[in-house]
């Protein structure tokens, strides 16, 4: 027995931020612990969450998760904030590396995913980031689309 539970095992991501991946530049990954609160956590496990236009940011030397929405658990008689700052859990070490990149021009920390561990903790998916300028997007989709095409004639060749 490996010590998962059916709810958590291999169990998909709880909210993804779709544009991060089109929008930026993903230089480098870091998962931080989340500090919520209960109904928040309850409200997250129905996937009540969303991403889009949240960013992280060093404030006195803690790292912080803002503009993430977190829809009020509906069976909770006293609830919480649904834009509130949540604080994001990681070492001192792991801070000052991030900070001292955030100095450098052009990065941002954007979260990709909230997710939730095989132990039922709460972790977010952050990543350094560079904005993706606009004849880079376009280039990146061009380019996709000539290795469909190219998957297509190889399947009609083949057959």
């Amino acid at each position: 027995m490996t010590g998962k539970s059916p709810r958590t095992a291999n169990a998909p991501p709880q909210v993804r931020n779709q544009k991060a991946w089109h929008d930026y530049e993903l230089v480098e990954k870091v998962e931080a612990g989340l500090a919520l609160l209960g109904t928040e956590v309850k409200s997250l496990r129905h996937r009540g969450g969303d991403l889009d236009g949240a960013y992280a940011r060093v404030i006195d030397g803690e790292v912080w998760l803002i503009g993430a929405k977190i829809a009020p658990y509906a069976l909770a008689a006293q609830n919480h904030e649904s834009e509130r700052r949540r604080k994001c859990l990681l070492r001192r070490s792991q801070i000052r590396k991030i900070e001292s990149k955030l100095t450098q021009r052009g990065f941002t920390l954007v979260p990709l995913r909230i997710y939730f561990t095989a132990r039922g903790l709460a972790k977010v998916e952050l990543a350094l980031a560079r904005g993706k300028r606009q004849y880079d997007k376009r280039a990146r989709l061009q380019k996709e689309q000539q290795v469909r095409d190219m998957q297509r004639a190889l399947k009609r060749y083949k057959h």
